[in-house]
C-alpha cells in the first residue's frame, strides 16, 4: 500500500517559477512515485536576512519508498538543480523540498523530522497545504490542517500567485 506524503516546494532565486515547476517535474520521475494533488502556487515573504520573496506551494504524493529514501530523493534533486549547502538558516535557495507529513508518522531522527517542525507555524506552508488537505490531522498536534491556519501567529504575507 503506499505512502501518502506531502511536500513543501519553495524557490527564491533566479526563476522561480521555473525552479518550482522544474522540481515538480524531476519529483513526477521518481520510481514507485505519483503525484496526485497540486496547490496552487504562492508568493511569500521570506524569513530571515533574504530579500527575495518565494514562490511556494504543497504537493501530495503517494510513493512505495520509506522516508530516509524519499528524503535522499529530494536531495538529490535539490543538488541536481544547483542547490548549493545552506549556510545560513533561511538563506536564499534556487529549490527547497520539505517532506511535512508521511501518512501519520512521528519520526524524530536528526536527519529527518516527520511532521515538518515549522509547519505548524508557518502560512506559506499552511494555506497551500490546507489547499488540497484541509481536512488532514497533525499527527503531532490532533487537529486538522485548516484549524492550524486559522491559528497560525505568523505576520508574513503570502499571496496567491498570479499567472
Amino acid at each position: 500500500m503506499p505512502n501518502q506524503v506531502y511536500i513543501g516546494i519553495g524557490s527564491n532565486q533566479g526563476k522561480k517559477k521555473e525552479n518550482y515547476l522544474e522540481a515538480l517535474a524531476r519529483i513526477a520521475k521518481i520510481p514507485d512515485t505519483r503525484i496526485i494533488k497540486e496547490s496552487s502556487l504562492y508568493e511569500s515573504e521570506p524569513l530571515g536576512e533574504s530579500k527575495e520573496w518565494y514562490v511556494n506551494g504543497v504537493i501530495e504524493i503517494e510513493t512505495e519508498l520509506k522516508p530516509d529514501l524519499l528524503l535522499k530523493k529530494c536531495r538529490n534533486i535539490e543538488r541536481a538543480m544547483g542547490r548549493k549547502k545552506v549556510r545560513k538558516r533561511w538563506g536564499a535557495r534556487i529549490i527547497d523540498l520539505d517532506i511535512l507529513l508521511f501518512d501519520t508518522l512521528i519520526l524524530g531522527k536528526r536527519s529527518l523530522k516527520i511532521p515538518h517542525p515549522e509547519m505548524h507555524k508557518r502560512k506559506f506552508v499552511l494555506i497551500p497545504l490546507s489547499e488540497i488537505a484541509p481536512q488532514v490531522i497533525h499527527p503531532l498536534l490532533g487537529v486538522t490542517i485548516s484549524e492550524l491556519l486559522v491559528s497560525v501567529k505568523n505576520d508574513k504575507r503570502v499571496s496567491l500567485m498570479r499567472s
